[in-house]
């Protein structure tokens, strides 16, 4: 069956073309789903013959302070069958909001049909959260049409962490131990990076870039570190593993899971971790083990059609 979706979030009317050079995870989600997407004030510009529509409700108390007055799922439930809460961000987020707006958030979490969440780790605590609601994950997705060809670029001996020097991202954990690999580190600029990392003298920095760009960019690396213990959308996991390489990271994403079942550690695990760079370095049969297992289990479990037939199944349950 077709679904009819359409996502509310704090993004303008859009419908993302498969050949968009910019496709970060929450785009692709909606691209494989031939979903559109409406701003919260255009809600009485949306159709109202929607099967579903997703809340994408943002993650900071400015951008939801304009929503505090609404009677958000109330107004949608006219536009559709059913109204699905999707998760941005990890589960306790709300919590380092004001007061009010963390009610708020609860009372859109009650209000719902069901929830959206990013990964099967987070699940108990939704349950816990709102007993006998449907809840199910969402999986993280690439839309592979103009990356495809990155696949073919020859790795060298280089390694990038995941994120930068804060702890959102644990950048500071993985810079400690990708020194076990002994080779040049790299790492892109995300939008937490804090004042003076640039001076770190052993680590190279990306400028901010478009989606393609940054897979193209990852494609030349052979090895991947990511210590973050905000576990969200797990996309520089996918990443690596559609590209083949080899990541070190914590086993409660989803994607670091079940993608790199061999590379991935209890969070707050460094000795094991350290261990595991020390590994890929030298022993080559285990690098190429990792390498082929990445590739097959990002297929397996994360490629377009997989995703598609699970959202079907999730969403003939709500």
């Amino acid at each position: 069956m077709e679904y009819k979706i359409t996502f509310i979030s704090q993004k303008p009317p859009c419908f993302i073309n498969r050949n968009s050079l910019h496709m970060p995870v929450d785009l692709a989600q909606q691209c494989a789903l031939k979903a559109h997407n409406f701003h919260y004030s255009q809600i009485n510009d949306v159709d109202d013959d929607n099967d579903i529509i997703i809340l994408l409700i943002p993650k900071t108390p400015e951008d939801r302070e304009q929503l505090y007055n609404l009677d958000l799922v109330g107004l949608v439930r006219k536009k559709s069958k059913k109204v699905l809460f999707m998760q941005e961000g990890p589960a306790w987020i709300f919590q380092d909001l004001p007061l009010h707006q963390q009610f708020w958030h609860y009372n859109v979490l009650a209000s719902v049909d069901g929830i959206l969440c990013e990964n099967k780790t987070d699940i108990p605590y939704f349950a816990g959260l709102v007993p006998g609601k449907p809840i199910f994950d969402i999986p993280s997705i690439m839309i592979e049409d103009s990356i495809s060809e990155y696949k073919k670029n020859i790795k060298e001996d280089k390694v990038m962490m995941g994120g930068n020097f804060c702890r959102w991202y644990g950048g500071f954990d993985s810079y400690v131990v990708a020194q076990e690999f002994e080779l040049p580190l790299f790492v892109p600029s995300m939008g937490r990076k804090i004042d003076g990392e640039e001076q770190i003298h052993d680590l190279t920095h990306f400028p901010y870039m478009n989606w393609n760009q940054w897979i193209e960019t990852l494609s030349s690396f052979k090895y991947a570190i990511h210590l973050m213990t905000t576990i969200a959308a797990g996309t520089f996991s996918m990443n690596c593993g559609f590209l083949g390489i080899p990541c070190v990271g914590y086993e409660e994403a989803d994607t670091q899971r079940i993608i790199h079942p061999s590379l991935s550690v209890k969070i707050g695990d460094l000795d094991t971790a350290r261990k595991l760079c020390h590994k890929l370095k030298n022993d080559e049969k285990f690098y190429k083990d990792c390498s082929n297992e990445a590739l097959k289990n990002y297929e397996e479990n994360f490629g377009e059609k997989v995703f598609l037939n699970n959202m079907k199944d999730r969403f003939s349950k709500c």
